[in-house]
């Protein structure tokens, strides 16, 4: 195996063009429990931009978390991968990202690729997935029993775009989508959405669902708080992906729960449960393959490289994304 590959990385304070540059580094030495992985696809998240934004100008990170690929080389206490096998992840944000043709990742996130899925189609999934899998199922508590009202604010994003799917193929509950855009209502409507609501939230979601709802999904939380603590019942909960919510003392009078998601905490810590990404992703690709959960891939960039990269921030940038972006690498 050649001792150095080509890396893209992202360089804080310069105009976007010139963000990304494509460097010869040391190919990663495998820690115990990982995998080595030939990179055939990555996936464009917020966490990308985010991590980028958080830069000290002149410094630079190799950035990228979602990915498919090959398995090259099994650590010494890496179990349940061989050479070869088809993979998919979500990577780890205290370690080089993904954007590499090669990626040393623990085995405990990783999972066998969906068989009927392509390497962009599979790379779209894993960050996006984890994060609305912990949402419903570790942080509200929902299952298969569960039954109420649960508003997806950001319905055509990636996050809400695949929490729309578990939640009606793995529990009892009526989603409420948030979507503005024509194509975005489309999206979420064929997604499973049994009602789509537009930007007026209190009337609209009213509307639908006059008792109030249940859960809320929030990606835009400070300048919805307000209206979340009139729709939600009494004992609601809210669970949030953004960065400031502001005060949340207004929902004390109702009793209503706080969470946050970070789908990183758990590699962040190692926390003794790190498995349960790999194994929710095994989930997810079984569900996929039974045909009950779609990937939610809405463009595909071809060959890794400054430009794309480019290209692809661009886009998360604008906030006009439906779904999700993936990059492959030639």
């Amino acid at each position: 195996m050649t001792q150095t590959m080509t890396a893209w990385l992202a360089h804080a304070g310069r105009p976007l063009q010139d963000t990304f540059t494509a460097e010869q580094v040391p190919v990663p030495e495998l820690r115990p429990r990982d995998l080595l992985v030939r990179v055939r696809a990555v996936s464009i998240n917020p966490v990308d931009t985010k991590q980028l934004a958080r830069l000290e100008p002149g410094q630079a990170k190799q950035l990228g978390y979602d990915a498919s690929g090959v398995v090259e080389a099994v650590g010494a206490e890496a179990g349940g991968f061989a050479v070869g096998d088809e993979v998919y992840y979500a990577g780890d944000v205290t370690r080089p990202g993904t954007n590499a043709e090669l990626h040393a990742v623990d085995h405990r996130i990783v999972a066998h690729k969906p068989r009927s899925l392509d390497w962009a189609a599979a790379a779209a999934l894993p960050l996006t997935t984890i994060t609305a899998w912990e949402c419903l199922f570790d942080k509200l508590r929902l299952g298969a029993d569960s039954a109420g009202v649960l508003l997806v604010v950001g319905g055509a994003g990636g996050v809400g775009s695949i929490m729309i799917q578990l939640a009606k193929q793995l529990t009892g509950v009526t989603v409420v989508a948030t979507a503005s855009r024509d194509a975005s209502r489309a999206f979420v409507t064929e997604l499973g959405a049994d009602h789509v609501v537009g930007r007026n939230l209190l009337d609209e979601v009213s509307a639908v669902s006059p008792g109030g709802v249940d859960w809320v999904f929030s990606s835009f939380t400070a300048a919805n708080l307000a209206t979340y603590q009139q729709l939600l019942k009494p004992f609601g909960s809210i669970v949030a992906i953004d960065d400031d919510p502001g005060s949340i003392l207004p929902l004390k009078p109702k009793a209503i729960s706080f969470h946050w998601e970070y789908m990183f905490a758990r590699t962040g810590h190692d926390t003794p449960d790190v498995d349960e990404q790999g194994a929710l992703l095994a989930r997810t690709a079984e569900l996929v393959d039974a045909g009950r959960l779609r990937t939610t891939l809405q463009r595909t960039l071809n060959g890794l490289n400054p430009a794309t990269l480019a290209e692809a921030h661009a886009l998360a940038r604008s906030g006009e994304a439906v779904g999700k972006l993936a990059i492959t690498v030639d």
